[in-house]
C-alpha cells in the first residue's frame, strides 16, 4: 500500500471542492492506498483567508507530500496551492499522477480493500 498526497483545488466553491476532495480519497482507497489530503484537514484549524495561515498549511503540507509515495493530482483545474505542490514534488523526486475528474471512480469499498 502506497501512501498518496492528495491535490485538487480547495478555493472558489469551497463546499463543492471539499466534496470533490472526498471523492477523490475514496478514489484513492479504491486503489488499494492510503492517502494524506490536508486540505480537508487544515482549513479546519487555520484561516484560509489570512496569508500566513495558509502559507503555513502550505508549508506543513509539503512536510507530509516529502514523506509520501506519489502526488496524486485531481481534477481539470491546477490551482496555485497545487502548482506549489507540485514544484515540491518535482525538485524531491516524487512521482506525480495526473486523475482528472471523469476518471474518478465513487465506487464503495469492497471488503478485500478494508482489511489491508
Amino acid at each position: 500500500m502506497k501512501l498518496i498526497f492528495v491535490a485538487s483545488p480547495y478555493a472558489g466553491d469551497i463546499e463543492k471542492n471539499i466534496d470533490f476532495a472526498k471523492k477523490a480519497c475514496r478514489h484513492v482507497l479504491n486503489e488499494g492506498n492510503a492517502f494524506f489530503c490536508p486540505h480537508l484537514l487544515y482549513p479546519q484549524i487555520l484561516d484560509e483567508d489570512n496569508l500566513e495561515e495558509r502559507k503555513l498549511g502550505i508549508n506543513m503540507g509539503k512536510k507530509f507530500l516529502n514523506k509520501c509515495d506519489e502526488l496524486w493530482l485531481f481534477g481539470n483545474h491546477i490551482s496555485s496551492g497545487m502548482f506549489e505542490e507540485i514544484e515540491f514534488a518535482r525538485s524531491k523526486g516524487i512521482p506525480i499522477k495526473r486523475i482528472m475528474e471523469l476518471d474518478i471512480k465513487e465506487n464503495e469499498l469492497t471488503p478485500l480493500r478494508l482489511g489491508m
